[in-house]
């Protein structure tokens, strides 16, 4: 007699995973949440909106996954997910209602789903947002014993008429940075290549220069934008969260026709942890920014009257750069 079990997949340890995912979640719902998980599919009420149009992303926390495995730290990836999600709807205008994630692993112990959870709630939480269903999926054979992917899904909402359209972007508009907390979540294969593969680190050694241990440092959670700029957001012409492809693909994404970008390079402080992966890596300098967030997450772009307020009412924002006619898209002097 052969068993689900045998051919990999333990149905009664997926079943009490599940209720503890069901017991966490619990905690994010509000009363627009209208059912429990564990159901085919989920119900949310959406109130209070004149016009609404809704905003969705999907994303993934990539080989990060990796570093969490390595350090054996993995309530911190569930966070970096939210805010990562939180922040590309945010450059809408829209404001986050309800997430949705997916875990997928061939053999994973309760304790580490439990610790990956942990920090979904804890995104959602400080997010106000929602957590209400997923998918925990046991897949023999696609993963190694003790790997896994992560993946989240989000829905926010914004009124018709406040979304955000940077086709209205002209020269003379100030490019405001907001700090970012180092990789957030891209650009891990590079870097663990020249920490790991070039230079033989160990996650746990230290070096000179950070204030954690490397793995430490890699882990440090992807900064959600969302409680400062959403109260900002009637200031903001655009918003260009800087993930994969650095400042080049995420800020060229958003022009107009016959619009530039020029960013002064030495208007912030590079944090370390990049200059060391430039450094080991041998890294040209355009590679880096077209790679890593450099230390800027978030780029706001404001009209030049509006840029004085908006940089005192966000806590160490620096002027970066400025918008120019032209068609070479962004440079980075």
């Amino acid at each position: 007699m052969v068993l689900y079990k045998d051919a990999g997949v333990d149905i009664d340890t997926n079943r009490r995973v599940k209720q503890k995912i069901k017991q966490l979640a619990r905690t994010t719902f509000s009363p627009r949440v209208l059912s429990e998980i564990g159901l085919f599919g989920s119900l949310y009420q959406l109130t209070d909106y004149k016009k609404p149009v809704l905003s969705a992303s999907c994303d993934g926390v990539g080989t990060k996954l990796l570093i969490a495995s390595m350090m054996n730290k993995h309530n911190t990836v569930g966070e970096d997910l939210v805010n990562h999600c939180v922040n590309d709807i945010l450059t809408l205008g829209a404001k986050p209602l309800f997430f949705l994630d997916y875990i997928a692993y061939s053999k994973l112990s309760p304790k580490i789903i439990k610790q990956v959870l942990q920090g979904l709630v804890r995104g959602c939480r400080n997010n106000n947002c929602a957590l209400i269903g997923g998918e925990t999926a046991q897949v023999p054979g696609i993963y190694k014993p003790g790997e896994y992917d992560l993946i989240g899904f989000i829905v926010g909402v914004v009124e018709k008429e406040k979304i955000i359209d940077s086709k209205k972007l002209i020269p003379g508009d100030i490019l405001i940075g907001l700090p970012s907390t180092g990789l957030h979540t891209n650009g891990y294969s590079l870097a663990r290549k020249i920490f790991f593969e070039v230079k033989k680190f160990r996650a746990t050694d230290r070096i000179k220069g950070l204030h954690k241990n490397i793995g430490d440092e890699l882990l440090k959670t992807h900064r959600s934008y969302y409680p400062p700029l959403y109260p900002q957001l009637g200031e903001i012409k655009a918003l260009a969260h800087i993930t994969g492809g650095g400042f080049y693909e995420n800020i060229k994404r958003l022009l107009p026709k016959n619009i530039s970008c020029v960013i002064n390079k030495n208007s912030w402080n590079v944090p370390k942890i990049f200059q060391l992966i430039q450094e080991y890596g041998d890294i040209p300098e355009n590679e880096m920014y077209r790679v890593f967030n450099m230390g800027i997450g978030m780029v706001v772009f404001v009209n030049n009257e509006s840029a004085p307020k908006l940089l005192k009412k966000l806590s160490s924002s620096v002027v970066i750069g400025e918008v120019v006619k032209g068609n070479f898209g962004v440079k980075i002097r």
